[in-house]
């Protein structure tokens, strides 16, 4: 039995990952909120491993290690994710890594992956890693892509378009939840789009 694979991404309703000037959104596009950070609190409470490629995983150790203990980087949630077991993924990174429980694999990101799903025990996920992700989509190595829709437009300010790599893919809806009343977290199986 293979080990579940999610890629756990948030962004913008426009489709971004992030934004730069001129936003001064600050996290969450200032949209977080007490249910979505008790949800998110959850979510990293069953036993599972993170997979991260070198540049999510980059930017992770930079916001963390300048964070103060009341940013909001240092939310519940962040601090349980960081705790997880983690693969990064790099063939440009070297050990020993700044981040508690990681382990570098300098090899393809599809190759490891799927070795991975074969051999862990528990679910592995991903949150973020844009390149990474896209190429496992295209290998069909997704199972559950979990996409949580802030409510902001970025049509200025956006960056890092999310699913601009990501090829064209057929989705079905396991779940969805509205969080604080305007966040919306929707839960997909993905399969690469066969055209008819």
């Amino acid at each position: 039995m293979t080990a579940t694979y999610t890629w756990d991404i948030f962004m913008s309703l426009d489709g971004y990952g992030s934004y730069g000037p001129p936003g001064d959104w600050g996290g969450y596009w200032g949209q977080q909120g007490p249910e979505l950070l008790e949800h998110r609190l959850v979510s990293f409470g069953p036993e599972q491993r993170m997979v991260f490629g070198a540049t999510t995983f980059r930017e992770f150790v930079g916001m963390l290690s300048v964070a103060g203990p009341q940013d909001e980087v240092r939310d519940p949630w962040v601090t349980r994710m960081v705790d997880c077991p983690a693969y990064v993924i790099s063939s440009t990174l070297t050990a020993p890594l700044d981040w508690p429980q990681a382990t570098l694999l300098s090899e393809d990101g599809v190759a490891a992956v799927a070795r991975l799903k074969e051999e862990s025990d528990v679910p592995l996920r991903s949150h973020g890693s844009l390149s990474l992700n896209w190429a496992l989509l295209a290998a069909g190595l997704v199972d559950r892509l979990q996409v949580t829709v802030y409510p902001v437009l970025t049509a200025e300010s956006g960056t890092a378009p999310v699913f601009a790599g990501a090829g064209d893919l057929d989705l079905e809806l396991l779940e969805a939840r509205t969080l604080d009343g305007r966040t919306q977290e929707l839960v997909y199986r993905p399969s690469l789009h066969r055209p008819a």
